[in-house]
């Protein structure tokens, strides 16, 4: 096995060249890689952002890219509706991949995608970036230490607010291109994800309600900008949580309270250097990077009291990809599996608020087999 020091740099294929693509390049410069090529839809733009990435060469099509051997690793930053045709090249050239949500825009897609993926034997990742947030990884740790009965209440919301006006416009509000969860689908699942990453727990039953701003031009079926969810895990807590892309204010507020028996746990991803520890008899307020802190160091870039924030956790999720390509079984890595529980999440929950009912969400026990080292599923 090689060690970080004298492996060759991971050579990254980057398609798409919107925000997520100018995220992803410089992630994956800071991790110590390469940007050896850029996809986009016209010459021009791909050469474009090639000088913008510090690309080594641009191309139109990721067949041409990979028939070149441009890379080792795929970054699929795309529209939703473009992910799966272009993770299955990735898959099928033997080359590994990081497919931004949603994998595909339905369920059974998600799951073959996933099995594609682990039967080629690459490296595949979904960027649950908020894992890698120091705080995180210390709530886990002391929440997973306890008995999982001990989480009684989970609760929280994560608020946005760039599509408040009716007049905003966006390609995610399309049906066709961004598939048919938009608020939950695109932010939700981050929110579920963290919470099933630092409890140990599913979520196992929801009930949702969707609310749907009328936008001149969207056509019949535009997608939900809000959603209000209460759910049951499988050791016995009970959730709810706010999603919404239209509060005013609110840019990008991830904020969730795992509460256990005698403590509670809360972390504000907008102020995200610290880990707020509830008692009875008193409360903590955790600085990452302390000696207060019980797990290791991995996950803090700078010095406490240097705020570390969501490009320097994109990083660390890159950095982590390419400590597995190299072999090695970093812990919480999220990978396709991880990407096929949120698609059943988001199937859950837009069956939940068309039939205005409590709905079981389908556990995926199939893909068990296939899980990485690393992934939740492996790390429990």
């Amino acid at each position: 096995m090689s060690s970080a020091t004298d492996a060759p740099p991971v050579r990254s294929v980057i398609v798409g060249t919107g925000f997520m693509g100018d995220v992803h390049s410089r992630a994956v410069r800071a991790a110590g890689g390469t940007v050896a090529a850029v996809v986009s839809r016209s010459q021009e733009q791909a050469a474009a952002s090639a000088r913008r990435f510090g690309a080594e060469a641009a191309y139109t099509s990721l067949i041409e890219a990979l028939a070149s051997g441009a890379g080792d690793l795929v970054h699929v930053c795309t529209p939703n509706n473009t992910h799966l045709a272009l993770a299955r090249e990735a898959v099928n050239a033997g080359v590994h991949v990081i497919c931004e949500k949603p994998l595909a825009t339905n369920v059974d897609d998600a799951a073959e995608l996933a099995r594609q993926a682990a039967d080629a034997g690459v490296v595949h990742a979904v960027p649950f970036a908020y894992r890698f947030y120091g705080p995180v990884r210390e709530a886990r740790a002391r929440i997973q230490a306890r008995p999982r009965s001990d989480v009684r209440l989970v609760h929280g919301s994560y608020l946005q607010d760039w599509l408040s006006r009716a007049s905003d416009a966006s390609w995610r509000i399309d049906p066709e291109l961004g598939g048919q969860s938009r608020a939950f689908g695109d932010i939700g699942v981050h929110w579920c994800d963290l919470v099933e990453f630092l409890t140990g727990h599913r979520i196992v039953r929801a009930n949702a309600q969707l609310l749907v701003v009328p936008r001149p031009g969207t056509g019949a079926n535009p997608t939900e900008d809000a959603a209000v969810v209460q759910f049951m895990t499988d050791a016995g807590a009970i959730g709810s949580t706010v999603i919404s892309q239209i509060s005013p204010g609110r840019k990008n507020r991830l904020w969730l309270s795992i509460d256990a028996a005698d403590a509670s746990y809360q972390f504000d991803q907008e102020n995200p250097d610290t880990l707020w520890i509830g008692g009875r008899g008193h409360n903590v307020v955790l600085p990452r990077a302390t000696e207060d802190q019980t797990v290791d160091a991995r996950y803090d870039l700078v010095p406490t009291g240097h705020p570390q924030g969501y490009q320097d956790c994109f990083t660390s999720f890159v950095r982590d990809v390419h400590a597995a390509i190299r072999g090695e079984a970093p812990d919480g890595l999220p990978t396709f599996v991880d990407g096929h529980r949120a698609a059943l999440l988001t199937q859950a929950i837009l069956t939940s608020a068309r039939s205005e009912r409590w709905v079981d969400v389908a556990a995926g026990s199939s893909l068990d087999e296939h899980t990485q080292p690393g992934t939740t599923e492996g790390a429990r």
